[in-house]
């Protein structure tokens, strides 16, 4: 089935730039809103993951642009995460799991993004740490190996635990964030390839809506943009497609 083909389709394409602009403003690519927006449109599972992680490829790389150019990006925090997450990403981007047991495990995964949203954990302290090897290492390993799995990159895992651990301030969180998940989502793509998933030529249609909101949105965030309000808004979304695929 086409990626057009979809019920609703329209809508749908109302509601990617939206999206892609929530989460580019606070330093992600939004893999797990648009995984969220195409199980609640149903789309097919098979689509969802490399849709995605293409979709992040773009929005992503926008908004490390815009925090980067800003002078948040905290190069050797990055590195302590990338350097285990990128071959476990692209070993997760391999392995295909069964449609139900996906459709759980990003339930669970889309969870964090809704705490994350409502800033239930991950406060900015000014009392920032030192992060040590193994704890970057450790960390990467698993958000990498779950950012190819699922096709998220796992910025929306990520900045929390920064902010939690206190490894950095709120700012230098997105910066790292958003290469952080343009690595992962590349990784998670070349180990896709490998596996023989093509991309439909219309997932590039969707890239092109979805940067419009992106380049907006990592603009507006990386300028003080308040989007709170917003913010509420695409954790209700979010909430809504973990019980859907949950339940269904």
């Amino acid at each position: 089935m086409s990626l057009f083909d979809v019920e609703y389709i329209w809508f749908f394409l109302l509601l990617l730039p939206i999206v892609a602009f929530m989460y580019s403003a606070v330093g992600h690519g939004g893999a797990s809103g648009y995984l969220a927006l195409m199980a609640l449109f149903n789309f097919a599972p098979e689509t969802m993951k490399p849709t995605a992680l293409l979709l992040n490829l773009f929005v992503a790389a926008i908004s490390f642009y815009h925090y980067a150019k800003s002078g948040y990006f905290n190069k050797n925090l990055f590195f302590s995460f990338a350097m285990t997450s990128i071959p476990l990403s692209f070993l997760g981007g391999l392995i295909e799991v069964d449609a139900a047991i996906y459709k759980k495990i990003l339930a669970i995964l889309l969870v964090f993004a809704i705490l994350k949203m409502l800033n239930v954990f991950g406060k900015e302290s000014d009392d920032i740490k030192k992060i040590k090897i193994w704890q970057g290492a450790s960390v990467g390993a698993l958000i990498g190996f779950f950012s190819g799995l699922t096709g998220i990159g796992g910025g929306i895992i990520l900045s929390p635990i920064i902010l939690l651990m206190k490894w950095g301030k709120m700012k230098e969180a997105a910066a790292v964030s958003a290469l952080f998940i343009w690595v992962n989502s590349a990784a998670g793509m070349a180990g896709q390839l490998s596996s023989g998933v093509r991309i439909e030529s219309q997932s590039f249609v969707l890239v092109g809506i979805a940067v419009v909101g992106g380049f907006f949105g990592g603009y507006l965030g990386s300028q003080k943009f308040n989007h709170s309000g917003l913010k509420y808004l695409l954790a209700f979304v979010l909430l809504i497609a973990c019980f859907k695929l949950f339940f269904t």
